[in-house]
């Protein structure tokens, strides 16, 4: 606790360097270049250019960014971490049912990790996590509390070069795939998700294929508890194909899941479930789109399993206008159960979806609902730093036939046709202000207007949230 209380006083896509390689022998030129940013996903960020190349400006962390081990340069040790502080403030949580904590509470998440490349071959990365709630009544949600466990932990052997390899990675690790609707970190909550087991990375300029077979880590509040799920298994093949032409990309996947003991209103049962799907996304100008549609079959006890999801986002830039707006209208359906009476299955389950995909307040799953969500953010004039965002999205149960679902796909409340099909709408107000490199600060601010589904259902008072955030990242 005391290193915690000290640390406590003291951006989505893997950045490539395009920097052109100068040797030893020619002349310096000017530092213009800034650092690469820091990154969600930890393993991915690539300091191997600080070995030689010097047109990058010298950052602060540069020293413990590359520790050589060997006189070549090409073994080295890379250290870096987080710390992040968020207040939270709920009045109603779960719309007024169970327990209040009418004074908000502190999450604090430290996270450090190791990155030890030798060659171009090898490596191993080490990273430990402490997620803190500080003041809560209730009882801690996992995803708020892990007192210090190990986050990830994982050996990669690769062959080839940086534009065509082959790497096998073993070992506890993140994942995370497209819009992280079904897999992703979740790395708005204070605890991030992780698993256990083996991928397999093929890479070229054409085509990334990512194939795995894994358990998810279930996380324990205590220290060296966590450990992989033994009732889950979850494994898969994710592929993306650039289209530079249309400035994004093809995404297809398959994904398998298995899990012993489900549980949807329908019942309690083994579930065997496979995804199929697809995702066609790019930013052409100042135009861009993300579409994605997921078929999913297999059995759930004795009864088959027919579920899907469609989800569209169109957005526009409008770069000449004041404040350069961006509006962006998504819209998600996401499939519920059809009948009760017998024993098929129509309830999607989006396995690990990031925990806040409806936005910060993360109290809608990704099961059994249908939004309609338009977003507009803004750039103030003058501050190349700052971003706001305001959104307002409305919710409807997909089928009256089933339940309401909390994330990532827990059974909220039962439901029956004869309630209305209306949970709610959710307006949200965000800042986003970072200072440096190293710094950022983010304030969240979101009012849940209860729907008459959850007036019908049990309590059904309204939500007000707010999170101020900071985050430091060396």
């Amino acid at each position: 606790m005391r290193v915690l209380s000290c640390l406590y006083r003291v951006r989505f896509f893997l950045v490539f360097l395009g920097l052109a390689r100068v040797g030893q022998s020619q002349p310096q030129p000017p530092r213009l270049a800034a650092p690469p940013p820091f990154l969600q996903l930890h393993a991915q960020e690539d300091y191997r250019y600080l070995a030689h190349d010097s047109t990058v400006r010298p950052s602060v962390v540069d020293p413990i960014k590359f520790i050589p081990l060997t006189a070549a340069r090409t073994s080295f040790l890379t250290l870096g971490g987080e710390i992040r502080e968020q207040y939270e403030r709920l009045n109603h949580a779960n719309w007024g049912e169970g327990v209040q904590d009418p004074n908000g509470y502190l999450l604090q998440r430290v996270m450090l990790h190791a990155n030890a490349h030798f060659g171009r071959h090898f490596r191993l990365f080490g990273e430990l996590k402490s997620g803190l709630a500080f003041g809560q009544r209730s009882t801690p949600r996992p995803s708020d509390e892990d007192k210090l466990d190990l986050h990830q932990a994982f050996a990669d052997v690769a062959v080839g070069d940086d534009t065509h390899s082959l790497t096998l990675r073993l070992g506890r690790q993140e994942m995370a795939y497209g819009s992280s609707r079904l897999v992703a970190v979740s790395d708005p909550l204070n605890v991030r998700r992780t698993f256990d087991g083996g991928r397999l990375f093929w890479l070229t300029p054409q085509l990334k294929l990512d194939a795995f077979v894994t358990r998810p880590v279930n996380t324990k509040p205590g220290f060296f508890d966590d450990g992989g799920n033994r009732d889950v298994w979850f494994w898969g093949l994710y592929g993306v194909r650039p289209v530079p032409r249309l400035h994004g990309g093809l995404d297809v996947y398959y994904l398998g899941f298995h899990n012993q003991h489900a549980r949807f209103q329908q019942g309690a049962a083994a579930e065997r479930r496979h995804s199929v799907g697809a995702r066609w996304w790019g930013a052409p100008s100042a135009f861009s789109y993300n579409i994605e549609a997921v078929e999913q079959f297999g059995r759930f006890g004795e009864g088959r399993i027919q579920a899907g999801t469609v989800a569209v986002e169109i957005g526009y830039a409008f770069r000449a206008a004041p404040l350069h707006p961006e509006l962006t209208l998504r819209t998600d359906y996401i499939s519920g159960d059809k009948n009760l009476e017998n024993n098929d299955l129509q309830t999607f389950n989006p396995m690990f979806p990031k925990g806040a995909y409806f936005g910060q307040l993360a109290v809608i799953g990704l099961t059994n609902v249908r939004d309609i969500h338009p977003i507009l953010v803004l750039h103030p004039p003058g501050l190349p730093q700052v971003v706001a965002t305001v959104d307002w999205d409305f919710f409807w149960r997909a089928r009256r036939t089933d339940g309401f679902y909390t994330v990532p796909y827990i059974l909220k409340r039962p439901g029956t046709a004869a309630q209305s099909a209306y949970i709610g709408s959710q307006l949200t107000g965000e800042v986003e202000w970072d200072a440096n490199r190293y710094l950022k600060f983010e304030v969240f601010l979101t009012y849940f207007q209860a729907g008459d589904y959850l007036k019908e259902s049990g309590a059904g008072d309204n939500i007000t949230y707010f999170a101020p955030r900071v985050t430091l990242r060396f």
